[in-house]
């Protein structure tokens, strides 16, 4: 057995990934079209479309051909987005009126989904260090009509720089992944990999705690099932910043954070957090936190 399956069932989980599939999805870009019109449209061209329940803009899809090349998608009215991932901007629910971060934009989906929250008003700003992401990033944003979003080619452990406070901050942290997004991670990943990339986490975490107004929030996120890069993360966080709190994310799905990891016993107030197992909920595997930064 994989050395990630056991360390699973120490934490309650036992599954089979082979077991495992996922339903694709897409997002309506609300900012271009409405549901209905969309709803319309494709099923004029044969796709089955379903309701996700538990998410605003969310549908599952069929369709015989690929969705990545239709006239709607090139005219951007939908995102080709996986169901997890649209669940952080939803937990964050930026308003239209706020200034709000996103610490890893590019390619973007996070980063439209946001904007469409806020009805491209109020201001997003758009980080990312790599260059070819960043293309994709304006790529999308301009595809879907996006136009409340200021992009910097910058490292978001430096955000400081910019000399802003933000109402709201998402850092979807990149991760270690999981084996839903990668049929060779069981095999190809070990825990060197895992500790490295929570460290940069942290660093991260720090960085986006200087920038957050007080009574701002910060949602924290990864596509990663490991807890060093989740719980572990938070956990850390919390003692190190006694102004900030973890709060409930709202959502009706997910499991709750572990608060036994391997023998440590961490605090209750981890449990607010949501875990997404794939086996349980027919997504990738994800994690997501709510922070808020107490008024001092």
């Amino acid at each position: 057995m994989s050395f990630f399956l056991r360390r699973y069932e120490e934490l309650g989980e036992k599954f089979s990934p082979d077991n495992i599939s996922l339903k694709k999805s897409l997002r309506v870009n609300t900012l271009k079209i409405s549901t209905e019109k969309l709803i319309s449209r494709l099923k004029k061209n044969k796709i089955k479309l379903e309701k996700i329940p538990f998410l605003d803009d969310g549908f599952f899809y069929e369709a015989d051909f690929s969705l990545g090349a239709t006239p709607e998608y090139l005219l951007g009215y939908y995102y080709l987005q996986e169901v997890a991932s649209q669940l952080s901007v939803q937990v964050l629910h930026p308003e239209s009126h706020e200034l709000v971060l996103d610490m890893s934009a590019a390619p973007g989906g996070k980063t439209t989904q946001i904007a469409g929250f806020m009805k491209n008003k109020g201001l997003v700003v758009a980080l990312d260090n790599n260059t070819l992401r960043l293309n994709s990033l304006r790529n999308n944003l301009e595809r879907l009509g996006v136009k409340n979003v200021v992009i910097f080619k910058k490292d978001s452990r430096f955000v400081s720089d910019l000399g802003l406070k933000f109402d709201k901050i998402l850092l979807d942290a990149p991760c270690s992944g999981n084996f839903v997004d990668n049929n060779n991670w069981l095999c190809s990943r070990t825990i060197e990999d895992i500790n490295s990339r929570a460290m940069l986490q942290k660093e991260l975490l720090k960085s986006a705690v200087k920038v957050l107004k007080p009574g701002g929030v910060l949602v924290y996120s990864t596509c990663s099932l490991e807890p060093e890069e989740n719980e572990l993360n938070i956990s850390w966080l919390l003692k190190n910043h006694p102004n900030l709190r973890l709060v409930e994310t709202g959502l009706s799905v997910g499991d709750e954070g572990v608060v036994n990891v391997f023998g440590e016993q961490l605090s209750s107030e981890i449990k607010n957090c949501r875990r997404f197992w794939p086996h349980k909920i027919a997504t990738q595997g994800f994690f997501i936190a709510k922070i808020e930064l107490r008024n001092t």
